[in-house]
């Protein structure tokens, strides 16, 4: 596990409240998990190459101790999710679902292709009505690797507005970031070397504080009411990232509640900085 400088920053405030913090990988074999008050999730950025073993380990620390709960962590890590999501009135785009071996569906225009479990934009790709035969390319290799793709039309407010995406501790809304667009215009998004991560994720302005709209703000806090129904556990932190029309409401592109970046050093300028918010709900867990 790489101690990211948002993990530190937090760490060192809660070092300060007198709290032992210690880095862990989570799949270090001689880690005695239950020597522990609290397990936070943080940088655990392999889990969808070993996913299995990721959940067994989750399972084994236990909902007791483990933030945010094994449960939500099974849930959020594959993104059929959405249909749940969907199904609970929440807005998300329209999603089709094709597993291995199956027929996809007409592309009906501009597209996303991705897998349901994978984080970075790994095997990310945009593509049109003309482009169906890289389009098939795609999911024909996702097929191949044994996952179900899925495939979003693409929503074109994306390209000028960027997504908002609203940050959530211990149930509060802290601040919210805007990412800006970064797929390609067309193709698989290019990954860097040596990593499965779209290379644009790499970009040092891909996101930005910002000041969410109360719209934003409502869709994130029904977002996480209803994960705290659905779990029984308020999430510790959830990043409910959304896109805004420009004449309509806000629409669910993804929830995050495994490893989210929290871009804690972005909101060190808050009036409470965002690494103060992000320890104090540490705290409260152990309360």
């Amino acid at each position: 596990m790489e101690q990211w400088q948002d993990d530190l920053l937090s760490a060192r405030l809660l070092a300060e409240m007198g709290i032992e913090v210690e880095f862990v990988a989570w799949d270090d074999p001689g880690t005695g998990w239950d020597s522990f008050d609290l397990a936070v999730v943080r940088s655990t950025w392999d889990y969808t190459e070993r996913l299995d073993e990721f959940l067994a380990w989750a399972d084994s620390v236990g909902p007791e101790k483990l933030r945010n709960v094994p449960a939500m962590l099974r849930w959020n890590s594959d993104k059929r999710y959405l249909a749940e999501l969907d199904g609970a009135g929440l807005p998300v785009p329209p999603t089709a679902l094709v597993a291995p071996g199956g027929a996809p569906p007409p592309l009906g225009g501009r597209v996303v292709i991705k897998p349901v479990s994978g984080a970075g934009a790994r095997d990310t790709g945009v593509f049109d009505e003309q482009e169906e035969e890289q389009a098939l390319d795609l999911l024909q290799k996702l097929g191949s690797q044994g996952e179900i793709a899925m495939i979003q039309p693409y929503i074109p407010w994306i390209d000028e507005r960027g997504e908002t995406a609203v940050l959530f501790f211990g149930g509060r809304f802290a601040y919210a970031l805007k990412k800006k667009a970064f797929l390609p215009k067309s193709g698989v998004a290019p990954v860097r070397p040596g990593t499965t991560v779209a290379e644009r994720m790499f970009d040092q302005d891909l996101m930005s504080m910002s000041e969410a709209t109360d719209a934003e703000i409502e869709l994130g806090t029904n977002t996480v009411a209803w994960l705290a129904r659905r779990f029984g556990s308020v999430p510790l932190y959830a990043r409910i990232d959304m896109v805004s029309s420009p004449a309509g409401g806000p629409v669910l592109m993804e929830v995050e509640v495994i490893e989210p970046s929290l871009y804690l050093e972005l909101a060190s300028a808050l009036e409470r900085p965002g690494a103060e918010l992000f320890a104090t709900a540490v705290e409260a867990e152990l309360s």
